[in-house]
């Protein structure tokens, strides 16, 4: 099944395809800038009954060395099968378009992007007819973007910094230079911000920092994430390997997020709100007391009709 992180972790360069231009100058890459940029279909399926996709295709248009297509491809992990199918993806995309293609994996861990950067070879070591070197955006080589300022300039840019450092320490002073960065922006251009952002850290611990700093950064709830929140709680309650840890970790963190929003917007939280916060072990009605924390205008509203 595919996950949130993969999904984001190449949909944001659907979403604005200039990103790659803007992004090649962390990777080493010296290309023209573009002044134009197309979708591909990402199906690369033959006639065989064999169904094979890319992860997004991109067809660029330049002044100086003509077109060429980016392939790009989300890596969540090492996969020792991956290197074939990104040199079918390439020599086939090669021929189909008679076109220069280029391929770029987008990773999340060090030890991720640096076993798919190596540069792999089909043939044996005296005939490498055919050599496969991926360009790779990652943690080691994305900005740490920490100035609201820069990130304003750049939001996409921006929520990608966030994603590939999802596992890092960074990414938490990453997220609030980009949640002020959008206070003032219409919510047309930063809602799919906003919703690449969180798609991309996945169960990271830093989406609960992201979805309280959207509650009191943008002053609204977005419904979709607290769908996500509901949905992954069913899917681990659900799974056996839900030891009772983890899921006093997850009642932890929803309370942390309703006296963290209440603070943020300067409400006075007493001790009685505070122990009755912390002391429920229902995620459910945590999460019902973290959406109403967002527009009460008292820290005792939250507990409204109950």
């Amino acid at each position: 099944m595919v996950k949130p992180p993969h999904e984001a972790m190449h949909r944001i360069f659907q979403h604005d395809p200039g990103l790659f231009s803007r992004v090649s100058r962390f990777l080493g890459v010296d290309l023209p800038r573009p002044v134009g940029a197309t979708p591909l279909p990402t199906d690369l399926t033959e006639t065989s009954l064999v169904e094979r996709r890319v992860d997004t295709l991109l067809k660029f248009e330049t002044a100086e060395q003509g077109d060429f297509l980016l392939a790009i491809e989300a890596q969540g992990k090492r996969d020792p099968d991956k290197p074939a199918s990104w040199a079918y993806y390439t020599a086939y995309l090669w021929t189909k378009y008679r076109l220069p293609t280029a391929l770029l994996v987008v990773c999340q861990d060090h030890a991720t992007a640096k076993w798919a950067q190596r540069a792999v070879s089909s043939g044996p070591p005296q005939m490498p007819t055919l050599t496969l070197r991926p360009v790779v955006a990652g943690p080691h080589n994305m900005p740490v973007i920490t100035d609201p300022e820069e990130a304003r300039a750049d939001l996409v840019l921006a929520s990608l910094a966030a994603i590939t450092h999802a596992a890092e320490p960074a990414v938490n002073a990453i997220l609030k230079a980009l949640s002020t960065a959008l206070r003032d922006v219409p919510e047309d251009i930063a809602d799919p911000i906003v919703e690449f952002t969180a798609q991309g850290l996945g169960k990271h611990p830093a989406k609960h920092l992201w979805r309280n700093l959207v509650a009191v950064d943008l002053s609204f709830y977005k419904s979709y994430l607290v769908e996500e929140i509901r949905e992954e709680a069913r899917a681990e309650a659900r799974a056996e390997g839900l030891t009772e840890g983890r899921a006093e970790g997850l009642t932890e963190g929803c309370a942390e997020g309703v006296l963290l929003v209440l603070e943020q917007r300067g409400l006075e939280v007493s001790e009685d709100v505070r122990g009755r916060v912390t002391g429920c072990a229902d995620p459910d009605v945590l999460r019902l007391w973290l959406a109403r924390a967002v527009t009460a205008s008292k820290a005792e509203e939250i507990f409204s009709g109950e």
